[in-house]
């Protein structure tokens, strides 16, 4: 294929954290699927590689919804596929390069099949590093495009098979909301919904205010409309999805704009409601209240703290303090005695202290998380942190996260062991991905239980008696 720099639309990351105080636009006609687009995908197929978090997972259904309305067929086996995309995740190298690495492993494939196409999208498509990287080395990648034009992608594929040329569209803007794109559900028991898209918070090591933009919501209207569909498709749960999903209506000049929309999607009569991702900084007892007031708004929470050090989270621009989430958590449980905490968790971020990690530690002491995400730092290009000085080995980066992650394993097998013989609600998701004899699901506070039963739960709220508890998960039998 011939390439021609000069016609691609490159990434620019000091645009991308440019920031208005106008709203957003949002618009419900963006996505047009012409004839030629229409007729591509027939008797072709095409598979999506999804790494990261929901809202990765839900780009890549929105995805699937347009591919399939252009004729293409889903495969899971990746040679098989006339499209492959990769639906990619900036937050941490490790992930970067596992990408990198798989489309690497393609170069002889690509080159026994020309005409197949390999597309990268997702937020490494939103970094110039990594735009210029592919450039360079992946020849083999045909399509780059970011995370504010996935509505374009019938457009893209088409003029990649017209030119036979490389198609590189990644827009730097601060984003809008497009509405009525088509989806294909990964799941039939429960449904990802985008309330917002984007964060204005500028934490120093993030690199998602730059890949996805500012905060813009979507209208409140919309949001209901797409959960009484999937409540009408026999789905059970619906979790809410933003970078930061309590700044939901700030934007729109909403007062309390999140505990409204919380309320009225509980009034819609799903089953069950879960949100992700909260931020410490903005949350409003009124929250607190309309999980309790609600039986079908879980009794879980995500609530990412990443530090248990003021020096450190004042360095990484988190905009509370240890003893301010400490007393957040107090609040919750006070109102909600049964709540459970996940959070995420970052070591060795730069100049970290062992005194300041062992803050990190008594802060998990104290919160005793069910579950926690953690890792060690990652410098991401273009963002603050990636200027500061670091000094801390990789050893002892590795020593702290592997002694972290064993005082989180301790408070997770305790807060686990209550659940021994006790019964729980669990939405039955499938089969577990390791024992097919086994069904798997979680229980109304997220809690992992693998459980044996008849035949034909999937998708059902089933009743488990719980037989053994592990750190992380636990076993049961269908009553």
């Amino acid at each position: 294929m011939k390439r021609k720099e000069e016609n691609y639309i490159l990434p620019d990351q000091k645009q991308a954290a440019r920031r208005s105080k106008t709203a957003a636009d949002i618009q419900d006609d963006m996505f047009r699927l012409s004839d030629s687009a229409a007729r591509l995908g027939q008797g072709k197929k095409y598979y999506i590689r999804t790494y990261g978090c929901q809202a990765n997972v839900r780009d890549g259904e929105t995805m699937a919804g347009m591919l399939e309305l252009m004729g293409y067929i889903r495969t899971e086996v990746p040679e098989e596929g006339d499209v492959l995309i990769f639906n990619t995740c900036a937050v941490r190298q490790a992930a970067e390069e596992r990408v990198l690495g798989e489309i690497g492993s393609l170069k002889p494939w690509k080159k026994e099949h020309p005409d197949r196409v390999i597309v990268l999208c997702g937020c490494m498509a939103q970094e110039e590093a990594i735009v210029r990287r592919v450039l360079d080395s992946y020849r083999q990648v045909d399509l780059i495009f970011g995370t504010h034009n996935i509505f374009r992608l019938p457009d893209l594929l088409y003029q990649v098979s017209r030119s036979h040329e490389r198609v590189v569209e990644v827009l730097s803007e601060e984003g809008r909301v497009v509405e009525n794109l088509p989806v294909r559900r990964s799941s039939t028991c429960k449904g990802y919904v985008n309330i917002m898209y984007g964060c204005n918070k500028f934490c120093t090591y993030c690199i998602v205010p730059y890949t996805r933009g500012k905060e813009r919501s979507r209208r409140q209207e919309d949001i209901i409309d797409e959960v009484r569909q999937l409540k009408a498709s026999g789905a059970k749960e619906v979790v809410l999805l933003g970078q930061n999903v309590n700044a939901y209506g700030k934007d729109l000049g909403l007062e309390d704009g999140f505990t409204g929309l919380l309320k009225a999607t509980a009034e819609t009569g799903i089953d069950r409601i879960r949100f992700y991702t909260s931020h410490p900084r903005d949350y409003s007892v009124t929250t607190i209240d309309a999980m309790k007031e609600y039986p079908n708004i879980m009794p879980s929470l995500h609530l990412p703290v990443q530090s248990g050090s003021d020096e450190v989270l004042r360095r990484m621009n988190r905009g509370y303090t240890s003893d301010s989430f400490k007393k957040l958590v107090d609040e919750m449980k006070a109102r909600i005695p049964d709540i459970t905490f996940t959070t995420d968790l970052i070591v060795g971020f730069p100049q970290e202290t062992d005194e300041q990690f062992q803050e990190t530690l008594d802060l998990v002491d104290y919160c005793r998380f069910d579950m926690a995400y953690s890792f060690v730092y990652s410098p991401r290009e273009g963002t603050p942190a990636a200027r500061m000085e670091d000094s801390i080995p990789l050893s002892v980066k590795k020593e702290r996260l592997q002694i972290l992650n064993e005082r989180l394993a301790e408070h997770a097998s305790r807060n686990n062991s209550a659940y021994l013989h006790r019964r729980l609600q669990v939405l039955c998701e499938g089969r577990s991905k390791k024992n097919e004899n086994v069904y798997s699901g979680y229980s109304e506070h997220n809690k992992l239980v693998n459980f044996t039963g008849p035949e034909g739960l999937e998708g059902q709220i089933v009743e488990v008696e719980i037989t053994a508890c592990h750190s992380f998960s636990l076993d049961g039998k269908a009553v």
